[in-house]
């Protein structure tokens, strides 16, 4: 457990077992998530033994960089330990065995399972067929770690999000819907540039709508990449083709082209940030001179997605344990 460091330390703990998307957790729960994630950042020697004994099954239909070391790093600094499936040469998840039996095989060997899938549905079976916890490492509708790095980076820079103007400019995508999420739960200003057609999930809108009414943000659509600039204080972009669209580069790079991220954009914006949650595509959704340039802190998320999914794996792993 980590070492108290006031005289009555709060215990830490979220409602649900599982982290599958950001609307799992609660205003009060996002908040403490990033809380405990620049805890584990500021003090990690404090931490390093809170997961010991503890085995993290890592099952990955899609490649990783970021997520499968940052999962594996964060397990074996807090004292676990991870072990890796990769599935991205092989049948997706259910086609040699079930989704079920796959869960229930895990929980008898591991303490949390770590996916990152095609379909959606195949977390959400996980989540619900296995006892121990479930994180969705990405999913073809939600990205929820991405989006956690992201608001804790954010937060970093300003101290908080709200009233902030983020602008996510491009495909309205899973990395899209977890960053309207979190950021309308946090108070932001969200605003969402898309070529028609490639709006957001409705049912995502509608929770981002909500979420922006409970907390005193906004969420905006627009289709022009100037109006969602102007003023704002972060733009973000993401690749137009993501894994599982490759036949659709080509058509996407034609419809996109206008919603590229230059330097000409970011002029536009309040001193913005520019963020991306790689890989990125220079040239395409983003100028060079803008992604390797001092306003990009694509970086720096980089680095704290592995603080993030620290602290998502301190909660679900150790639930009540003690800053």
């Amino acid at each position: 457990m980590a070492n108290a460091t006031a005289n009555s330390p709060s215990t830490h703990s979220l409602s649900s077992k599982d982290l599958v998307s950001i609307s799992d957790l609660s205003v009060a729960e996002l908040r403490q998530v990033l809380h405990v994630a620049q805890e584990i950042k500021s003090r990690p020697l404090d931490f390093s033994n809170l997961l010991r004994g503890k085995r993290l099954s890592m099952v990955f239909e899609k490649e990783s960089l970021r997520t499968r070391f940052t999962f594996d790093i964060g397990m074996q600094d807090l004292g676990g330990s991870a072990t890796f499936l990769d599935l991205s040469n092989q049948p997706r998840m259910g086609a040699r065995e079930s989704v079920r039996d796959m869960a229930m095989n895990l929980e008898r060997w591991t303490h949390g399972i770590v996916a990152r899938t095609y379909r959606h549905r195949t977390v959400v079976e996980l989540a619900q067929s296995a006892s121990i916890p479930v994180i969705n490492g990405l999913s073809d509708l939600v990205h929820p770690c991405q989006a956690l790095a992201d608001t804790m980076t954010l937060m970093e820079r300003w101290g908080d999000v709200a009233g902030r103007r983020i602008a996510f400019i491009g495909d309205g995508n899973n990395t899209c819907h977890s960053l309207m999420a979190a950021c309308t739960k946090l108070g932001a200003n969200m605003v969402v540039c898309t070529p028609e057609g490639y709006e957001p999930d409705a049912e995502i809108e509608r929770a981002a709508v909500a979420s922006a009414a409970e907390t005193g943000g906004s969420y905006t659509l627009v289709n022009d990449p100037r109006d969602a600039a102007k003023g704002a204080h972060a733009i973000y972009t993401d690749v137009w083709a993501s894994m599982g669209q490759e036949d659709e580069t080509e058509e996407r790079a034609a419809i996109f082209s206008e919603y590229s991220i230059s330097d000409e954009i970011m002029e536009l914006t309040d001193d913005g940030v520019f963020m991306h949650c790689l890989p990125a595509h220079r040239g395409h959704e983003v100028s060079r001179s803008v992604i390797d340039g001092p306003q990009s802190i694509v970086f720096d998320i980089a680095e704290n997605r592995l603080h993030a999914q620290k602290a998502v794996l301190a909660l679900l792993l150790a639930p009540g344990f003690s800053l």
